[in-house]
């Protein structure tokens, strides 16, 4: 039994949400995202809590409650806060410049490396070294800092590339004679 989706969604004040058959809609300060909620789930409006409900006993019909009660508190979170993941470059040379729609990165390659930001998505470069990605969506914001992140992960050995700034990196030793 998913005791999360026992546990009501919070809607604080200034977020509006519509419910239109299986489709949620969800409006706040930042943003408006809207979701198609699993045919298997119940979402009903009481007040200012949403909770979702297992039309079945199933095993599978209670699991995907506990999902679509985690993914409309997401969805609550990221229109009346947003989201942020925030990335660190090591290494000697290593740089990132924001320019509109564009991310230029310097990883050593022999070439410089463009990102072209999702719309949405706001990314900032406060320093050189470090990038703040933000916006509504938690699934997109998080996988754009995982796309970043793959151009040069951090090698074990130098601790050079890009990480996540609350990352830690094992650190192995070099090769003994």
């Amino acid at each position: 039994m998913s005791r999360i989706a026992n546990a009501p969604v919070e809607i604080p004040a200034g977020v509006e949400i519509s419910l239109n058959g299986s489709e949620v809609s969800i409006k706040g300060a930042k943003g408006t995202l809207s979701r198609v909620v699993h045919a298997d789930v119940n979402v009903e409006q009481q007040g200012s809590t949403l909770t979702t409900v297992a039309r079945k006993k199933s095993k599978q019909a209670v699991a995907q409650a506990g999902t679509t009660r985690a993914l409309l508190n997401n969805m609550v979170i990221g229109v009346s806060q947003g989201f942020e993941k925030k990335l660190t470059l090591v290494g000697v040379g290593y740089r990132a410049k924001a320019q509109g729609s564009k991310l230029d990165l310097t990883l050593g390659f022999s070439h410089p490396v463009q990102y072209d930001v999702p719309e949405g998505i706001k990314i900032e470069t406060p320093s050189q070294t470090e990038i703040v990605v933000s916006g509504v969506d938690k699934q997109v914001v998080g996988q754009v800092a995982a796309d970043i992140r793959a151009y040069r992960p951090p090698e074990p050995y130098k601790g050079k590339g890009v990480r996540y700034s609350d990352e830690h990196v094992a650190r192995k030793d070099a090769k003994k004679k």
